[in-house]
């Protein structure tokens, strides 16, 4: 079975990855832009009883485009996401694929919130984009007569 360690900059935080992830997604949400600091990040999922976490994280946790939170693992020495879990895929816990270090992953299956993507990006031709939606937010009160 393959394992692969996913692991922060300065290598005080790691997670050990088994089997194949069951997903892989090309982001390109303004949420991800801010916090890779890039035009879009890639994200690797595998089942939570998959990942093995070494090291202490500190979590920041915000609702996602979809609606439900996702709380995401940083080190606390050198401030690198290394995954991050998503409420609304409770079986998962994403990883960033660069924390990996691996040129040789297997590139994103599917690209989304391609609405946000910078215009210089593109995609290989044959990978699936969607452009995602926020839900509607709700009306603001209106005060009463």
């Amino acid at each position: 079975m393959t394992r692969r360690l996913a692991r922060c900059a300065c290598g005080a935080l790691e997670l050990s990855c088994e089997g194949d992830p069951v997903r892989s997604s090309l982001c390109h949400c303004k949420d991800c832009q801010r916090r890779t600091g890039s035009a879009f990040s890639v994200a690797v999922f595998y089942p939570r009883d998959a990942v093995t976490p070494r090291g202490t994280s500190k979590t920041f946790s915000r609702p996602s485009l979809a609606g439900p939170a996702v709380t995401f693992h940083f080190c606390p020495e050198c401030g690198s996401n290394v995954w991050w879990a998503p409420a609304r895929m409770p079986e998962r816990i994403g990883v960033a694929l660069g924390a990996f270090a691996d040129p040789g992953f297997a590139p994103p299956e599917q690209s989304v919130w391609t609405r946000d993507k910078h215009a210089w990006v593109t995609l290989p031709p044959d990978m699936p984009a969607f452009d995602i939606q926020p839900p509607p937010r709700p009306a603001a009160p209106t005060a009463a007569s």
